[in-house]
């Protein structure tokens, strides 16, 4: 797979997870609390921070804050997809068994750990915070193609209403 194609499938995957939501989280827009935007920005990306850490990799990083997508009943919820890289994938291999050990001991629970459903098969965990507020999905990509091997991440909210005046 070239990059050209794993950012595509990565861009697919992306917008399919976003339309599909993540398992366990409120898809009711009616029932979502109301909350400003971008606390819960901020919410996921300390949430990201703490995933970063138990990846504890010397790596580069995508640079992409929190973003607002829609959920369904007018309701939305804050993502942010980063990616890191640079590392053998060996090393990257070893930053997702830490992610599957110590998940569950973070207050996680995992809902999926297996092959993705793209071409390639690359292996993906998908876990929920056991509050529900949260849900993490990453992917490794680097045993498939020539191209520099890198672990694909997207933390994401829970649905809710943004606050009159809540920028999103």
């Amino acid at each position: 797979m070239t990059s050209k194609t794993r950012k595509a499938a990565a861009c697919v995957t992306l917008f399919c997870s976003l339309l599909l939501g993540c398992s366990g989280m409120n898809e009711n827009g009616a029932d979502a609390p109301v909350r400003a935007s971008s606390e819960v920005q901020d919410e996921v990306e300390k949430v990201s921070s703490s995933i970063l850490e138990i990846l504890s990799l010397k790596a580069k990083m995508t640079e992409a804050g929190a973003m607002i997508s829609p959920c369904e009943g007018g309701a939305v919820r804050a993502h942010h997809p980063w990616a890191v890289y640079g590392p053998p994938a060996e090393k990257l291999e070893e930053a997702m068994e830490r992610l599957r050990g110590q998940l569950p001991k973070k207050g996680w629970k995992i809902v999926k750990d297996g092959p993705d459903d793209s071409q390639g098969k690359s292996p993906q965990i998908v876990a929920d915070s056991t509050d529900g507020k949260f849900s993490v999905d990453a992917r490794f990509h680097g045993r498939q193609s020539d191209d520099p091997a890198q672990l694909e991440v997207t933390v994401q909210s829970a649905c809710f209403r943004p606050e009159a005046g809540s920028t999103s």
